[in-house]
C-alpha cells in the first residue's frame, strides 16, 4: 500500500489549494480515507474523511463549510479542496488509509496507512 500526498504550498489568508493523494495497494470501498494535520508542536489532528462507500464525508468543525474531500476512483487519488484559508491552517498535512469502524473514523487510530505529508503555509 502506498499513499502520496502533494499540492502544498504557500498561500496567502483568504486562498485556495488543492492536495492530491495517490493510493495504491487497497480499495476505497472497504477502507476509510482521510486527511490529517500536523502543527509544529501540537498533535496530529483530524481533518476530513469519506467512509467506504456510504458517500458520507466526515469533517473537523474547524473546516466545515472551508473544505471539501473528494475522491477520484478511477484516478485512485483522493482530494483535499480547501478555501478560504487561515494562518491557523498551516501545518504539515497527511493523507491516511484503514480500516476504521464508523466511530474511529475521526481518529488516528483507525488508520494503519499514512502518506508522506505536504507543507501547507498561510500567512496573513
Amino acid at each position: 500500500v502506498q499513499l502520496q500526498a502533494s499540492g502544498g504550498g504557500l498561500v496567502q489568508a483568504g486562498g485556495s489549494l488543492r492536495l492530491s493523494c495517490a493510493v495504491s495497494g487497497l480499495s476505497f470501498s472497504n477502507h476509510a480515507i482521510g486527511w490529517f494535520r500536523q502543527a509544529p508542536g501540537k498533535e496530529r489532528e483530524f481533518v476530513a474523511a469519506l467512509f467506504r462507500n456510504n458517500g458520507i464525508s466526515y469533517d473537523a468543525e474547524s473546516v466545515k463549510g472551508r473544505f471539501t474531500i473528494s475522491r477520484d476512483t478511477a484516478k485512485r487519488t483522493l482530494y483535499l479542496q480547501m478555501n478560504r484559508l487561515r494562518p491557523e491552517d498551516t501545518a504539515v498535512y497527511y493523507c491516511a488509509a484503514g480500516q476504521a469502524i464508523l466511530s474511529s473514523v475521526r481518529s488516528t487510530a483507525g488508520y494503519k496507512y499514512w502518506g508522506q505529508g505536504t507543507q501547507v503555509t498561510v500567512s496573513s
